[in-house]
């Protein structure tokens, strides 16, 4: 950040007759929070009185003379110090030999590395200027703010204040300028943009505070830079100083200011000064005309921009091509087409033709309204007329099929902008990346981004968070590692949330070993972790069974100043829960309230989930039944997992009155509720009401999943009513619905019990075709088929299902041996 230098307080007071040192610290620009440059060191002791007279005769002698004596200038060097020859310098400067000074100072700084001030410098510039020796003058000035003169100033912003400070206060002792300013802020405005315009502004600020003007020609360049820069508050601040110090200003500065105005927003003000130009007598050209239509057009006042192109004809000022470029555009945005066409029916006849900004506002204006068709017309018109699209054509084309969501031409758009090294549009990206996370087409999406990164281009915080989940989800974790640390190697690391999201991907996987060994590089790279972070590395080593190492992350997490929340006991819990160890569950628990932490419903739920997975449901039925006492809100999630207990226990009269109950509280069953139900029917043999709940789900609003329709599957295949299974699995069918591993399965076990190993091996064909998997389970029934119909050639062909490489399990071997065809019931509930 920049904080404006404080010339203020300086060469307020009339300076003495004899050159000092007022002005030694003058306030930098330097930000508040930094060290200010060291001032110079203090001059040496004084020399003795018996070498003064010496140098002070010396000196002015060696200067003045026609050739420099470079054996004089070694008596004296070793005895004169910078401040010393500061002084003597501007006491006799205007009886110098400008060619045998210059060879002075270059012969001190280049034999004894002699450190001449900054003011010396600025006095031999001055010289130069003087003697109109410009270009030495500009080069001496840009090796002095570049650090390439030795002075006692290191620093940058150091330099420039003390140049500043010493040409406006030669200035004044002198009484004389030889246009040192102007040429000061020419060389900082077209040579050291780098630097910002924010020196230029002060310097100027500084000089005309103490009456000082560079020339009209510098004040409008100047001004012209800010506005290019975009530095509007400061263009206007140079213009009332240049309206306040009586310069009379031409056709330049009024255009200049003009352009400022109207791209500021403050198009009344342009307007009133174009005709205050008017008043003194100032004749407007096209440019003037042209900045403030385009501020008129900009800001939707079309008539007033054609009442003024209308004026600029009356007084004979030729509209030009950027003129109709600008209302062009203007009416595009308006979306005037009709208007459109007259202008550039005008524009013609003037003998113009249309250039690449006129094609672009022409295509901007049909994008902006969704037609692409004329948009891409337009594109191919610009081709016809000789002229190629350029970056803000493309540009405009890809914000168009965004708007449009045609993403597929906007991706092919945007990978020939980068594949082309053009400049692109960083909104337009962020919504292809953005359609593409969303469409699941991470590649794409990571392509691009990886694109956008050689040129050091960051995506925002929630797209990166997007993308690197998406990668996980679809199990590129590596790809999601590779950007997070693309991103910190480009300087431009990953936020805490997207690192959360690599993390929780990873945990998700399953592997905590690689979770650990990543997180430690991430750490070590600059993550800091907080309490999001502490609760997904719990969360996965709880997923995984590592129950001991999730209970010192906890403590860890403690020590790092993080409060244990909801999230992190439910964890916990449910860690606890999966193990089996319901007893911990509750110490948990009850450390949690101690705490303060409130159970919410997931907490609950985990528990009732934790007591029917141990068969304990009298236990889960008492807290269900506490809940409902307290009045706390539960879901239907809540008594889907008690639903789900009593169906598999076959008690459906307490699933029913748990629906019902549901109903009265005014909470919607859902597909689950009903699934478990049909599912608990299925495997006792009530077929037919299991088909009527069947029904009830369907007249509910609620439609099937693959759950449903495998529940009702497998229990026409118990019945080895396989015509009822084919008629399930046509509506499947007919209802987009595919069939998973588990409903194969269970319909190849079917045809085996029944001695059909034909149909069951076409099944087999058909789930494979279709993209699915079989598992050891679908081929363990199978080979039972087979050993039922005693076709042991076929079993012991190989000791792999063929293309699929699954290797025949150890119960395989033992049905062979045995030819047992036992219930595959339990196999099939273990793989749901």
């Amino acid at each position: 950040m920049h904080f404006a230098m404080d010339f203020a307080k300086h060469i307020t007071t009339k300076p003495p007759l004899i050159f000092t040192r007022p002005l030694t610290w003058i306030t930098s620009t330097i930000p508040r929070y930094q060290p200010r440059h060291s001032p110079p060191p203090p001059p040496p002791p004084p020399l003795p009185d018996s070498n003064k007279p010496q140098l002070t005769t010396s000196l002015p002698s060696i200067l003045s003379h026609k050739v420099l004596d470079s054996s004089k200038c070694k008596t004296i060097l070793p005895h004169l110090t910078s401040h010393e020859f500061e002084r003597l310098f501007f006491i006799h400067h205007s009886t110098v030999n400008l060619k045998t000074t210059l060879d002075f100072f270059r012969f001190a700084s280049t034999q004894y590395k002699f450190r001449f001030t900054v003011r010396s410098n600025c006095l031999l510039i001055r010289l130069l200027l003087a003697s109109n020796h410009l270009p030495r003058a500009r080069f001496m000035l840009k090796r002095l703010i570049n650090g390439n003169v030795l002075t006692p100033l290191k620093n940058i912003d150091g330099r420039l204040s003390e140049i500043a400070s010493s040409f406006l206060e030669l200035n004044r002792l002198t009484d004389q300028s030889y246009g040192e300013l102007d040429l000061l802020l020419y060389i900082l405005c077209s040579q050291f943009q780098h630097l910002g315009f924010h020196w230029a502004f002060d310097i100027f600020t500084l000089f005309t505070s103490n009456g000082v003007f560079p020339s009209l020609k510098t004040c409008n360049f100047l001004m012209s830079s800010l506005v290019k820069s975009n530095e509007l508050h400061k263009s206007y601040r140079v213009f009332d100083a240049v309206c306040r110090g009586g310069i009379s200003l031409d056709v330049y500065t009024y255009a200049t200011a003009i352009n400022a105005f109207s791209k500021g927003g403050k198009v009344d003000d342009a307007v009133g000064l174009f005709f205050k130009m008017e008043e003194q007598g100032v004749l407007p050209n096209v440019v003037t005309y042209n900045n403030l239509i385009d501020g008129l057009c900009k800001c939707g006042r079309l008539e007033e921009a054609f009442r003024f192109k209308d004026k600029m004809v009356e007084n004979k000022v030729n509209p030009s091509l950027v003129t109709y470029g600008i209302l062009v555009n203007g009416l595009m945005k308006a979306e005037k087409f009709d208007e459109v066409n007259s202008v550039l029916v005008e524009m013609y006849s003037k003998g113009f033709s249309p250039n690449e900004f006129v094609f672009n506002a022409l295509i901007d204006g049909y994008c902006r309204k969704g037609n692409m068709n004329d948009a891409l017309r337009i594109r191919d018109d610009l081709k016809l007329k000789g002229l190629k699209p350029n970056a803000v054509t493309f540009n405009t084309l890809l914000q168009g099929f965004c708007r449009s969501n045609q993403m597929e031409q906007a991706e092919q758009v945007l990978e020939y902008l980068l594949s082309n090294g053009l400049s692109v549009n960083e909104d337009a990206c962020s919504y292809v990346i953005n359609l593409l996370c969303n469409s699941s087409k991470f590649d794409s999406a990571l392509e691009i981004v990886k694109e956008l990164l050689l040129r050091n281009i960051r995506v925002n915080d929630s797209l990166l968070t997007l993308l690197v989940c998406g990668l996980c989800k679809c199990g590129k974790h590596s790809e999601a590692i590779q950007l997070w640390f693309r991103l910190a190697d480009k300087g431009l690391p990953a936020n805490t949330a997207t690192s959360n999201g690599l993390l929780d991907g990873l945990c998700e996987r399953g592997n905590m070993e690689e979770v650990f060994a990543v997180g430690k590089q991430m750490v070590e790279r600059g993550l800091i972790l907080d309490g999001i972070s502490y609760n997904t590395l719990i969360f996965g080593c709880c997923k995984s069974g590592k129950i001991e190492e999730a209970f010192k992350l906890k403590e860890e997490m403690v020590k790092q100043g993080f409060k244990p929340d909801t999230y992190t006991y439910n964890f916990l819990m449910k860690g606890l829960a999966d193990k089996g160890k319901l007893d911990d569950v509750d110490k948990v628990l009850h450390e949690a309230l101690e705490r303060g932490v409130v159970p919410n419903i997931y907490t609950y739920a985990l528990m009732l989930e934790g007591y029917c997975k141990a068969d304990r449901i009298d236990n889960a039925v008492s807290l269900f039944n506490n809940l409902v006492h307290k009045e706390v809100e539960l879901s239907s999630v809540v008594y889907n997992i008690l639903i789900a207990a009593h169906s598999k226990a076959g008690n459906f009269m307490e699933a029913f009155k748990l629906r019902d109950a549901m109903k009265s509280r005014d909470i919607l069953p859902t597909i689950p509720t009903y699934s478990s139900i049909i599912h608990g029917m299925c495997r006792i043999g009530r077929i037919e009401e299991a088909k009527e709940i069947f029904e009830e789900m369907r007249n509910e609003g609620l439609m099937p999943n693959v759950f449903c329709y495998t529940a009702l599957i497998g229990g026409y295949c118990k019945l080895g009513q396989m015509d009822e299974v084919y008629s399930i699995l046509q509506e499947m069918t007919s209802k987009c619905i595919q069939p998973n591993k588990i409903t194969y399965t269970i319909m190849i076990d079917g045809y085996c019990k029944l001695g059909n190993t034909k149909e069951a091996t076409k099944l087999l064909n058909e789930m494979i075709s279709n993209g699915i998997s079989p598992d050891t389970v679908t081929y363990n029934v199978l080979q039972k088929g087979y050993c039922m119909e005693k076709e042991l050639d076929e079993t012991l062909q190989c000791n792999q299902v063929p293309n699929t490489g699954v290797p025949i399990e150890e119960i395989t071997y033992a049905t062979l041996v045995e030819k047992l065809h036992p219930h595959t019931d339990a196999a099939i509930s273990n793989q749901d």
